[in-house]
């Protein structure tokens, strides 16, 4: 009767596992822009990041879960898109794909020398709602300030850049 219980236990959970499986987390993709085109089913977020200073190095753009865990937390980004900074007009924009609908948050970060690593002095960033940053939060607004939400189609938001 034990070996039954457990047996029905673990069928559940695995019958619970198909229907909401866990979001796959550190996927790499490329900025393909057709994905957030007027015929694209989505989910899926067309971002636009304003406000770039030089055309230099590199842009980063981090898709996270709207949870006070996930948001900025390493390793739980869910989508990475790393280009070079080609700004136009101090523009560029990405498409994220999002896993299903639901509370996300996007952070960018514009590393513009290229050497991979923040420097407050010099490198840009902004996220999702463009909330306010400090040096007392150490530039990470808490995730009440950047969620959002996302449908079934193509959401459209704007990321403003900040710079020291």
């Amino acid at each position: 009767m034990v070996m039954f219980k457990v047996a029905m236990g673990l069928m559940v959970g695995t019958t619970l596992f198909a229907v909401a499986p866990a979001m796959a987390h550190g996927q790499e993709i490329a900025n393909d822009l057709s994905r957030c085109s007027a015929d694209a089913k989505g989910p899926a977020v067309l971002v636009d990041v304003r406000g770039f200073t030089a055309a230099a190095g590199k842009v980063r753009v981090q898709s996270y879960p709207g949870t006070k865990n996930a948001w900025l937390s390493k390793g739980e980004w869910l989508n990475r898109i790393d280009v070079p900074a080609r700004p136009t007009n101090g523009a560029m924009r990405f498409c994220m794909p999002m896993p299903r609908p639901g509370t996300y948050g996007i952070a960018v970060r514009h590393d513009k020398n290229g050497n991979g690593k923040t420097d407050i002095s010099s490198d840009g960033g902004g996220f999702s709602n463009n909330p306010s940053i400090s040096i007392f939060n150490l530039g990470k607004p808490s995730v009440n300030k950047a969620a959002f939400q996302v449908g079934p189609g193509v959401t459209k938001i704007t990321i403003n850049l900040k710079y020291m």
